[in-house]
């Protein structure tokens, strides 16, 4: 999987960084390297939060799709 990461500097120093695809996915670091660290760990803990709650299920013999629908 891939997300997309926001950086922004933080006013006390270091990085604030949100993942806009999962809601209130957001962590920091005190430098680039360390904030992107970081937002590895907080999606994975995000995606685990989901899966503990049955609203995705991740295993490696799933076949994952994409469909496109007009509302």
């Amino acid at each position: 999987m891939k997300f997309n990461l926001i950086l922004e500097p933080a006013d006390e120093g270091g990085f604030n960084v949100t993942v806009p695809a999962l809601d209130g996915c957001f962590t920091q670091g005190d430098t680039e390297e360390e904030a992107i660290e970081n937002a590895k760990e907080a999606i994975h803990a995000y995606i685990e939060g989901l899966e503990k709650l049955n609203q995705i299920k991740s295993r490696p013999d799933v076949i994952l799709k994409e469909v496109e629908m007009a509302l």
